[in-house]
């Protein structure tokens, strides 16, 4: 590498300072710069929370990097490089295991051996994270001038720092007073795509007010992870969240779990009890498929929501009690509405601030991402080293329509991850998760044309062949809405009372 490549790399980081860009593309072109000017075919900037060392950044590493979670504990390389003064090297022959085994991206899939490096990125005196480069040519870090190298890190860590004073900055703008945020790094929202990070600032918005939050989208696509981050970066973070799963209330029972009962009330009520709002006093409430509410109970939720204020079932006492609410649903309130079936005035007083969640067909990449995040929970559930997938299975993923939406991907990989590690393979540097391991057929983007030149003249039995064409399209949705019947019921446009007569017909439950 010439003098002159050097530092026009370093101007390069120096403009960089005064550029108006998101924190992942400051970090983004720092390891582009990186690999430029030293001889790496792979880096990666990691920041270090709470025993975890967090990909920000990668540079030829596989995309789902940037979903996993590296704890320090299990990754001796980089423990080391954490607790290290000054840059750490590891030979190709050493015996510690790589973290990134099988996740650097070449043309093939084989295990290479490589070099590798690191060094602690340390501000204000504290360790921030790391930063670590991989050569797949043995002894290509020998000739790495350590002042180069040296001023490299100092401008790096500057950069991490302005960052982190931006961040800061633009937070203190757009909330104008001080907001409690508490740190919660398993519970963040994985994914970089436009449609995320306009989410992420929409919760910023409207989480330090006390408006009602109304979370629309698809089963499965994370609506109660959206409540939650808006609780914990509300002004309630330190309070209680109570979460309230309406779809599973029982009309004769919603009334009590809601609002609470007395002794004496019923058969069975021995002792006062406080319901979810009681318990909720101070702090949020989260009503998730809010939809499913009975209209009898819903008339009695938007009392209290205009007066602040719950009664005990058999009780006559009026209870104050402070609660921001949260509601969540997979359904189209205005059309129940429209429908009678979901009072007006009720979901306006919830709608004050609606909120889409997008789909997981819409989030593109970050389906890789997800799948990195979800790839390392079952390495550790299932004691393996390191499951990665191959490039036909990323594209197969990212093909998917995905119905189920993250938790249609969390069951997969779970299955897909136990399937691939049968007794032999577990002792593998890495585990490779092929199609094969997948169970997930991709529709073609145009339906074939039939003719009436295609079709057989032999005879089929009409009735049985509709039946089982009804069977496949019935099975295909309760997937898509997690067995839920109700919800099933609605997607195929049929009342409840139609739908339980048609699957007893055929035979898809017991009579």
């Amino acid at each position: 590498m010439t003098t002159n490549l050097f530092f026009t790399s370093l101007i390069s980081i120096v403009a960089d300072l005064s550029t108006h860009m998101s924190a992942e593309q400051r970090y983004q072109r720092l390891l582009e710069h990186l690999c430029r000017i030293f001889p790496c075919d792979a880096s990666a900037l990691l920041k270090f929370e709470n025993h975890y060392l967090i990909p920000l950044a990668v540079n030829g590493l596989s995309e789902d990097t940037l979903g996993r979670r590296f704890a320090v504990s299990e990754h001796p390389r980089l423990a080391q490089i954490l607790a290290a003064n000054q840059s750490v090297r590891f030979a190709a022959d050493s015996g510690l295991p790589d973290p990134y085994d099988g996740l650097i991206e070449t043309d093939n899939d084989q295990l290479l051996v490589h070099d590798c490096m690191g060094v602690t990125l340390l501000i204000d005196g504290e360790p921030w994270g790391v930063l670590t480069m991989d050569s797949l040519a043995p002894g290509s870090f020998d000739n790495i001038d350590p002042m180069q190298l040296n001023t490299f890190i100092s401008l790096t860590a500057a950069t991490v720092k302005a960052a982190g004073l931006i961040a800061s900055l633009e937070q203190r703008v757009r909330y104008a007073s001080q907001t409690l945020f508490k740190e919660n790094t398993e519970q963040d929202m994985i994914g970089d795509s436009e449609c995320i990070r306009k989410l992420r600032n929409e919760i910023a918005i409207v989480a330090p007010s006390e408006l009602a939050v109304l979370i629309l989208g698809e089963t499965g696509v994370g609506k109660e992870l959206v409540a939650l981050r808006i609780h914990l970066e509300s002004n309630r973070a330190e309070q209680v969240m109570v979460y309230v799963n309406c779809a599973a209330l029982p009309e004769t029972i919603a009334e009590s779990e809601l609002f609470g009962h007395s002794k004496g009330a019923f058969s069975g009520a021995i002792n006062d009890r406080a319901g979810k709002f009681e318990l909720a006093n101070g702090g949020t409430i989260f009503l998730d498929e809010i939809g499913e509410l009975p209209l009898s109970i819903q008339a009695k939720l938007l009392r209290t929501l205009q007066n602040g204020e719950i009664q005990r079932v058999g009780s006559d006492q009026q209870i104050k009690v402070n609660v921001r609410v949260i509601a969540a649903t997979n359904r189209n309130l205005q059309q129940e509405v429209a429908a009678g079936l979901f009072r007006p005035d009720l979901y306006h007083r919830l709608a004050v601030y609606p909120m889409h969640v997008p789909a997981l067909r819409e989030r593109g990449k970050d389906i890789l991402l997800l799948a990195g995040a979800f790839l390392e929970k079952n390495q550790q559930r299932l004691g393996i080293k390191k499951l990665r997938l191959d490039q036909d299975a990323k594209k197969a993923l990212l093909a998917y329509h995905w119905p189920g939406n993250i938790r249609e991907l969390e069951h997969l990989l779970s299955r897909a991850a136990l399937k691939s590690a049968s007794p032999e393979n577990r002792q593998a540097d890495f585990i490779t998760i092929s199609t094969a391991y997948l169970d997930i057929v991709l529709e073609p983007l145009n339906p074939p044309n039939i003719s009436t030149e295609t079709v057989s003249s032999a005879p089929i039995d009409f009735k049985n062949t509709v039946d089982e064409f009804q069977r496949r399209i019935i099975r295909q949705q309760l997937a898509a809405q997690q067995g839920n019947m109700a919800a099933t019921a609605r997607a195929l446009g049929l009342d409840r009372g139609n739908f339980h007569r048609l699957l007893k017909r055929l035979a898809l439950i017991e009579s």
